[in-house]
């Protein structure tokens, strides 16, 4: 039971096509035809996907097969294999990652995958990051150490310039002393128990260079004078001498959550060598398998730094930071350590920075991209979290892939993926939503609908765990997810979540964006500010360079992409419009700012010459950032910046530039409006929205997730010769009711209830069409009373035994059997048709704990989701005498809670084993119990009630 949530509402069913027969018939059966509204095809990629976890990649053939007949049947069209940590007590079952017998289970899976129509991605490493126990210490990821010395004229250094690493050991769960691990890290038999996260063993760090300087200024390199033992053969001359030794480090991180076979170093993210290296034993290793049915290969979120530290060097550094930013960093590094003048340390590390974004780009997730195209595949990729412009990383991926639930974080995935042409755009999605076995259907609907409304195209759930048929209740489940099971309660009733999904994404998947604006992503500011780090990670919950003015926009209804420096590289002006290769746009917004490279502001004016129109919000950039050829670029960009002939016009600043215009303002609204850029009335309606273009004409995805109901006109920035509601749920559809306002512009009357989705499709001709209903109430709510018949379907500990009731109660009222059972109830009902000529009837359920599926006479009428429980039913429907039939799911947790009271043991996982999301249910074991949980409610509790609708007249 849930009331003090956001209304949800899912229906879907055989008779969806039926549900509002007589007006709504029509509607549905239009007669199809190229220029005639239908519904997109539905695939395999239309529909949702779900990471498939494998512990310990204990997997076997037949158990393989009924898991994906499972999940097929289910609505999903696709998984993403992650092997994870194993299952104690099932160690002989597990399969080392990557072995000969690993790739033949998995061959066996992709030719199952194509048996059933599902699609196959691969996680490249067990676990994650991407690292294995292949990886040595060469190849894995590194740090950077410094240490100072000082001399005056005629001493020598009594110290040796060395650097020692301290030991360090972090684990999972349980606390783990260096002298337990070996090293090499790979030759540990023990990796599953000991759970490494990371480990630096005691030892001398290679040194990199010795730098000296004097107080003068001047700069020596004495790194050949120090001797193998760290000696350095030198006497300061004149002057006070600072030394700067810079050594390699271990950064330590493992590859978390591993299974046999897959736990070992993360590898180097910023060199080409190493990441060819962890590659490689997948070519070494699939070479006797056929790879036919394999889509892409997948990298979970950069969580390198999620360690004490972070990740900071590679061998080349020097010669790469050389190359790509033009001068010696030897010769800087008291700035780079913070030890110059405040614009010198910002300008260094601003480079520094920017070179680890180029490596990670570069000698990574290009390198990666590449490969997975010799073996005739793609990449999902989540750059969130990366230390580099993360818009940049997207754009290399050919699937990008989000997570989390704040807009910024969402959109930097989908503006990369629309800027650059994406036809795909995924999310990793239900991750954590509420504890253990408390999340349901609505709760994945509403994270489902807030991706959607952000530009996402493609649901991956997470997840949906690998279970032998045999294991007992409640199977082999993953620590930190909604259980997308079938062992789940509510597992019967996902379908109808999953075919609402495809619905959405069919529309959504053939489309372009259909974005007003450009907002520039100042990343240098970022870069330059010194911060807590030697580097910026990006895709994170809050993005403070843009957080401000992206929530503006968002609120207001402004409909926007990110863009980075290298991707404006690429725009393009046609008609005035800025074209990237993806999409096409009415400006570009450049929020305020200090830093902007000169290439950057040199292409903005270059787009504004051929007749695009940049928008400054506030003011011009400052500066350049950097410090290359500095005197030189500062004078262009300050000379371009004084060639713009700014003259006021009320509000703003405009100036006329070649064949179009730049405009400044401290009035974001004003600004816009300048560029015919207006914002959708929906989000001031507290609606979610997405709009796209596709061939027919402008689509919205539209979805209510407010606690009111909005029935009312509402102006979109779209027009059309018809427009139609398609409803996702039950896959109706009709014409919707249009006042035109203008060229550009609509109002249309549109009725969401809370939790409610529709999309609205225009179309360049009218075609005979049959209205979208829009009802009213005709009369007063009819309670249903009687007798239910209550049966239990499916569930357990066991199946307790059918009664009758007039009152609804929840199962722990009525008795301690039913307190701890979980899975599905039949309640039956006789209903006499209500009196009167009313056109359809509203069924409202009450409180329904947790979903519902709903008959009528025998035939499925929805799913229900809730917490709102209601659907209309067509007065052609009723009989004299009906029978209503509500099957209602309950969640795990009742079942749970008994297990954990009783001491059964479900939680038999390596690693993290079965973590809990709250403090309080954390277990005397460190783990997750409900022990101390009371019996949620569980079934359906009413009030039941019929209303009388007519349609409405607006």
């Amino acid at each position: 039971m849930k009331t003090n949530k956001m209304n949800r509402i899912l229906v879907a069913g055989s008779l969806a096509l039926v549900l509002l027969a007589g007006m709504f018939t029509g509607a549905c059966t239009a007669t199809k035809s190229q220029s005639s509204p239908a519904w997109p095809e539905i695939t395999h990629e239309t529909k949702p996907w779900t990471r498939w976890w494998w512990h310990g990649s204990a997997v076997n053939p037949a158990d393989l097969t009924a898991n994906m007949e499972e999940i097929e049947k289910a609505g999903f069209g696709g998984v993403e294999i992650t092997p994870i940590y194993d299952v104690r007590g099932s160690e002989d079952l597990s399969i080392r990652f990557q072995s000969d017998e690993w790739m033949k289970v998995f061959e066996h899976t992709l030719k199952e995958g194509q048996r059933l129509d599902l699609g196959i991605d691969l996680a490249n490493a067990s676990g994650w990051p991407f690292g294995g126990p292949w990886i040595q210490a060469e190849d894995a990821c590194k740090n950077v150490q410094f240490k100072q010395f000082s001399l005056k004229e005629g001493e020598r250094l009594n110290e040796k310039v060395e650097f020692i690493q301290q030991p360090l050991v972090r684990a999972v769960g349980k606390r783990v002393d260096i002298s337990e691990v070996k090293f090499p890290i790979s030759s540990n038999t023990n990796l599953q128990e000991l759970a490494l996260d990371q480990v630096r063993f005691e030892k001398p760090l290679p040194l990199q260079t010795l730098m000296a300087c004097s107080d003068d200024g001047e700069i020596l390199e004495l790194t050949d004078r120090v001797a193998a033992d760290g000696t350095l053969d030198w006497t300061a001359p004149a002057g006070t001498w600072k030394l700067c030794a810079v050594f390699q480090g271990w950064h330590g991180k493992m590859v978390e959550r591993a299974g046999t076979g897959g736990e070992g170093n993360v590898i180097d993210h910023f060199s080409e060598t190493a990441t060819r290296k962890f590659l490689k034993d997948f070519d070494d290793k699939a070479t006797q398998i056929d790879l036919t049915g394999l889509r892409a290969f997948f990298n979970d979120s950069y969580e390198v730094d999620d360690a004490q530290g972070e990740s900071d060097w590679t061998p080349l550094f020097f010669d790469e930071f050389e190359a790509r930013r033009g001068y010696d960093l030897k010769q800087h590094l008291p700035s780079l350590i913070g030890n110059g003048s405040e614009e010198m340390n910002s300008r260094v590390l601003c480079d520094f920075r920017e070179t680890i974004s180029d490596l990670l780009l570069d000698r990574f997730t290009v390198v990666w991209a590449d490969w997975a195209e010799t073996h005739g595949a793609i990449i999902r990729n989540q750059a969130h979290g990366s230390p580099a412009n993360i818009l940049d990383l997207y754009e290399a991926s050919h699937i990008p892939e989000t997570e989390g639930t704040k807009p910024m974080r969402i959109k930097m995935a989908t503006s990369a993926g629309h800027v650059s042409g994406k036809p795909l755009i995924a999310c990793e999605a239900a991750t954590w939503l509420d504890e253990h076995f408390l999340s349901d259907l609505g709760d994945a609907k509403q994270n489902f609908d807030r991706y959607l409304a952000h530009g996402v195209n493609h649901i991956v759930y997470h997840g949906t765990p690998y279970s032998p048929q045999n294991e007992a209740w409640p199977g082999w489940m993953f620590y930190a997810s909604v259980h997308f099971g079938p062992t789940n309660s509510w597992w019967n009733d996902l379908k109808a979540l999953n075919d609402y999904v495809a619905n959405c994404q069919s529309f959504m998947q053939k489309s372009t964006p259909d974005n007003d604006l450009l907002l520039y992503f100042p990343i240098y500011d970022s870069w330059s500010e010194k911060g807590r780090s030697m580097l910026k990670h990006f895709g994170g919950p809050r993005e403070p360079i843009t957080e401000e003015i992206s929530h503006e926009l968002l609120a207001k209804g402004y409909s926007f992409d990110y863009i980075s420096d290298r991707q404006i590289q690429k725009l393009t002006v046609e008609n005035s419009r800025v074209k990237a290769p993806g999409a096409t746009y009415k400006t570009i917004l450049v929020p305020r700012c200090e830093y902007m490279p000169l290439e950057t502001l040199q292409k903005l004016a270059a787009l504004v010459d051929a007749g695009a129109t940049v928008i400054f919000h506030e003011k011009l950039p400052v500066d350049v950032p950097g410090l290359a050829d500095l005197k030189n670029r500062q004078q262009a960009f300050e000379d371009l910046k004084q060639s713009f002939a700014f003259e006021s016009q009320g509000e703003l600043l405009a100036c006329k530039a070649g064949n179009g215009r730049l405009l400044m303002s401290d009035d974001v609204d004003a600004l816009l409006t300048q560029v015919n850029v207006f914002p959708e009335e929906a989000a001031q309606l507290g609606l979610w929205f997405s709009r796209v273009s596709r061939a027919e004409g402008t689509c919205y995805f539209l979805t209510n997730w407010t606690d009111q109901p909005v029935d009312q006109w509402m102006t979109v920035q779209s027009a059309g010769k018809q427009a139609v509601w398609f409803n996702p749920v039950d896959r109706t559809m009709g014409k919707a009711r249009v006042q035109e306002v203008g060229e550009d512009q609509s109002k249309v009357y549109v009725q969401l209830a809370p939790g409610e989705t529709l999309i609205l499709q225009w179309y360049p001709a009218e075609s005979e069409l049959a209205d979208y209903p829009v009802w009213e109430s005709a009369g007063e709510r009819l309670l249903l009373a009687g007798e239910w018949t209550v049966s239990f379907v499916k569930g357990g500990p066991t199946l307790p035994e059918t009664f009758q009731t007039s009152e609804l109660k929840s199962w722990p009222e009525v008795s301690d059997e039913l307190a701890k059972f979980s899975g599905t109830a039949s309640y039956k009902i006789t209903v006499e048709k209500p009196a009167g000529q009313a056109s359809a009837y509203h069924l409202d359920l009450g409180e329904v704990a947790v979903s519902a599926a709903v008959y009528l006479n025998g035939e499925k009428l929805g799913t229900l989701v809730g917490p709102t429980y209601q659907l209309n039913i067509d007065s052609s429907l009723l009989k004299e005498t009906n029978e209503l039939e509500v099957r209602v799911s309950n969640l795990m947790a009742n079942r749970i809670i008994d297990m954990d009271k009783n001491g059964v043991n479900y939680k038999k996982f390596y690693n993290i084993n079965f973590a809990a999301n709250k403090r309080e249910n954390v277990g005397p074991d460190g783990v997750f119990t409900a022990a101390h949980w009371e019996p949620l409610p569980s079934g359906l509790l009413g009030p039941v009630s019929l209303t009388p609708l007519e349609l409405k007249n607006q």
